[in-house]
């Protein structure tokens, strides 16, 4: 399996050394999981295998990520989700910008990393544990996007709505990856973020009776 290459946020140079050298770190953890469990299984893949293969204490390895579930879930897109959010123009309506900056997303995500993206997708489906722990994560990202909606629609990030709508979006993505792993990658992930983001804007059509 290919190794996880360096995240675009990495080369960016408004970050400082300390940074670049933590998502250096990040991404040596999270290249020696992938490699170990497409060479052995998720279940017997270790923590002390993955730190001797990234070249790292264990104790780095949990600094990092509280979980192995976590080295399979996480990844350096979240920081550049919020950052593209916030540069599509303000008047432009908000499922626009959310269908465009995820779109994008996908695109840097499939190019750069397109075994890491399967792999992801297929324990997302196979492993309970991971599956559950994406549940649980959903909250960070969650938290993301109440700020951003927040602030395109004037309201409190605390609001009930806000909190709602957002939580809403984030269980739907979460569910193309699922549905996309269910069925064999096969489909165009782009055309499932159309999809998903369709039924958003418009909502859930009826199926025309045969």
């Amino acid at each position: 399996m290919t190794a996880a290459r360096t995240s675009p946020l990495a080369d960016r140079p408004q970050l400082g050394l300390r940074e670049r050298k933590k998502i250096k770190t990040r991404m040596a953890i999270r290249a020696a999981t992938y490699e170990l469990i497409e060479d052995q299984g998720y279940d017997a893949t270790t923590i002390e295998q993955i730190a001797e293969r990234a070249e790292v204490s264990q104790s780095t390895v949990f600094r990092y990520f509280p979980t192995k579930e976590d080295i399979v879930l996480t990844d350096e897109y979240d920081p550049l989700m919020e950052e593209e959010l916030r540069a599509r123009p303000a008047d432009e309506p908000w499922l626009d910008s959310l269908r465009y900056v995820l779109k994008k997303a996908v695109g840097i995500s499939r190019a750069e990393e397109p075994e890491v993206t399967r792999l992801r997708g297929r324990l997302m489906l196979e492993v309970p544990a991971v599956r559950s722990r994406m549940i649980e994560s959903m909250s960070v990202t969650g938290r993301l996007l109440c700020r951003i909606v927040a602030e395109r629609t004037g309201r409190d990030s605390g609001d009930l709505e806000v909190r709602v709508y957002a939580m809403s979006l984030i269980g739907g993505l979460a569910e193309i990856t699922v549905y996309w792993a269910e069925n064999g990658f096969q489909e165009s992930l782009e055309e499932l973020v159309d999809r998903t983001v369709d039924v958003f804007e418009h909502g859930l059509p009826m199926r025309a009776s045969s």
